[in-house]
């Protein structure tokens, strides 16, 4: 059995034209496909949301170090919903 969370990454960077593709290359490492994802420029910055409705609770906070190493980042926060254990 494997536990999964609902979780949401919420990243603001700086803007940049290939910043949105290295944000997608920690999940696609792991064979992971976003379930929802939303950008907006806010003027020299960038808020992204990355959500994941059935994330490995080992890959969760693996995922949020890799996107705080993404250049450009300045800070990522990690919401999680409760934990689901699935068969």
């Amino acid at each position: 059995m494997t536990q999964t969370q609902n979780v949401r990454y919420l990243v603001l960077a700086e803007a940049s034209p290939g910043l949105l593709p290295r944000l997608l290359q920690p999940f696609a490492k792991r064979d992971l496909t976003l379930d929802e994802m939303q950008a907006r420029r806010d003027g020299d910055m960038l808020r992204v949301e990355l959500r994941l409705h059935a994330a490995p609770a080992e890959m969760v906070a693996l995922v949020a170090g890799n996107l705080g190493q993404v250049v450009g980042v300045v800070e990522v926060a990690l919401h999680r919903d409760q934990a689901r254990i699935a068969a």
